[in-house]
């Protein structure tokens, strides 16, 4: 299928500004935070004489200064008693401020619901893991590496909490050493995040306040000459219109590479739904080439696939960490999901058509499934293959709550879904069949130089495992796991944890 016009590509902006919606679900506020972010810095930055290129990289750090905010969401929920996006977004309006307000917000968040002496050990475990934003540092530039961002772009995000006054992380740089585009990006984000929660005029108060410690002065300053405003419109247009010429598009190769970055940015909100995306993409693609599907459709199904989910990083990570039956509100959150899938999706021209099918892709042909309910004949092909798919990747996953199952167990209950007819017995044939090739085999030489064993450990360590369980696992040493995961990050070229895990994803090395 010969590539659109570059007239009808579509554009970078749009896509950005969609996945800034979702980042506003994992971190708690409301959608279209990042996008009132945006707004205002963009016109912070012109305010300020800002070249082109900087504007533009203002504009995208923007609204994605929290991309990486799902790298450390299990931990995070842990800590939380379980709501990682109630305790992001208690965090958010002190994270620039001083030391005791940051105190006062751990002591208030952590643990929150848990018994006294579990919530006192979780206090204690939250400050000690006070550094895991440099997680998110690390994955958010390599994400938008893969979205096509610029250098500009990857380096602010590389450094998105440091501060004026040299306290921020993650390499404590002061003054003019921060990104231009960081020191206006925070400066915004809470002008918008305090102007929503008590007024403009307590916003202007908090910059002042602030003022030359986590905030570069001559960008507070520009704030009242630029305006907050307050009219209560949806910000959508008014950003796509922002944007820094020249327009940037995309084609179809380049969404492609775009939304599996985005699959992977919500595979990351679970140790157990890491690589979930890549591999449901696959298994679907094999199953809509088996039923004929082809051009458009096929590219459409697949792209569905590998964001299906995204919708998943607006439920608080303990519940999908949860090992018990969910209670009513639990499984009301969870049912909502393909709706925000689809919301987030479907406000970028062009996939309109992807988030149907991935709205859809919990419903049943009895009517029985979610969002919507939907039956019978008003569910299209692709939205029974990707449900029969994404039935089928769930029943092969280790999960909280029960061990993946067997290949042919979860034959046997595929197959009682279709007979029963909840899903199309059709689709259960194709998507079987597509099973049997979707498990990589890989030969040697490994990604960065990496040797079998260090592979074994990366899985482990990707999946949640701690050195000593990574060690009883392999019959190694706790120490040797160390030496090993030392020698990971060396070669792959991060410091976390969650980094070397969404290397391990983007080189498929958790599907074997």
């Amino acid at each position: 299928m010969a590539a659109p016009p570059p007239a009808e590509r579509p554009r970078l902006s749009e896509l950005i500004s969609a996945i800034s919606l979702a980042i506003d679900l994992a971190t708690g506020q409301p959608m279209e935070h990042a996008l009132r972010t945006c707004r205002l810095a963009t016109s912070l930055a012109r305010e300020l004489g800002l070249d082109p290129g900087t504007t533009s990289d203002v504009y995208y750090v923007a609204l994605l200064r929290f991309l990486g905010c799902t790298a450390d969401a299990p931990e995070m929920a842990h800590l939380a008693g379980g709501d990682n996006l109630e305790f992001f977004a208690g965090f958010a309006p002190v994270y620039m401020g001083s030391t005791a307000e940051g105190l006062r917000a751990v002591v208030r968040g952590a643990g929150r619901g848990q018994p006294p002496a579990r919530r006192a050990r979780l206090v204690v475990e939250t400050l000690r893991a006070s550094r895991s934003e440099v997680s998110h540092c690390e994955v958010g530039a390599r994400l938008a590496a893969r979205l096509g961002l610029g250098s500009g772009v990857v380096e602010a995000l590389g450094h998105a909490y440091e501060r004026w006054d040299g306290r921020g992380l993650p390499d404590g740089l002061a003054g003019e050493a921060v990104p231009v585009a960081v020191r206006v990006v925070v400066v915004a984000r809470d002008a918008v995040l305090w102007q929503r929660l008590a007024g403009a005029q307590v916003a202007l108060d908090v910059l002042a306040r602030r003022r030359g410690a986590a905030y570069d002065p001559a960008v507070v300053d520009a704030v009242p000459v630029v305006g907050l405003p307050d009219d209560g419109r949806s910000p959508w247009d008014d950003v796509l219109a922002a944007e820094p010429a020249p327009v940037a598009r995309m084609d179809p190769d380049g969404v492609d590479r775009a939304l599996a970055a985005v699959g992977d940015f919500t595979d990351l909100r679970s140790t157990w739904t890491r690589g979930r995306s890549a591999q449901l993409t696959r298994t679907v693609g094999r199953a809509g080439e088996a039923c004929g599907l082809a051009g458009t459709d096929l590219a459409t199904l697949r792209r569905a696939a590998l964001v299906a989910d995204v919708g998943t990083v607006g439920v608080p990570a303990g519940v999908w960490q949860h090992t018990g039956p969910l209670d009513v509100a639990a499984t009301e959150r969870v049912r909502l999901h393909p709706y925000l899938s689809e919301r987030v999706l479907g406000r970028c021209t062009g996939l309109e058509a992807v988030a149907a099918v991935a709205g859809a892709h919990h419903e049943r042909l009895d009517g029985s499934g979610y969002h919507r309910g939907t039956a019978g004949g008003r569910l299209s092909r692709s939205a029974r293959l990707l449900a029969e798919a994404d039935v089928w990747t769930a029943l092969g996953e280790d999960r909280p709550h029960r061990p993946a199952l067997s290949p042919a167990r979860a034959r046997d209950l595929l197959w009682a879904e279709a007979t029963g007819g909840r899903l199309d017995p059709a689709a259960a044939e194709a998507v079987l069949a597509a099973s049997e090739g979707t498990t990589v085999h890989r030969s040697i030489p490994r990604p960065a130089g990496l040797s079998d064993r260090e592979v074994e450990v990366l899985r482990l360590i990707a999946r949640g495992h701690s050195n000593r369980e990574v060690a009883g696992r392999l019959w190694i040493s706790a120490k040797t796991v160390g030496h090993h995961v030392e020698h990971i990050y060396a070669k792959v070229g991060v410091s976390t944890r969650p980094a070397a895990a969404l290397f391990a994803m983007e080189n498929g090395l958790l599907d074997e």
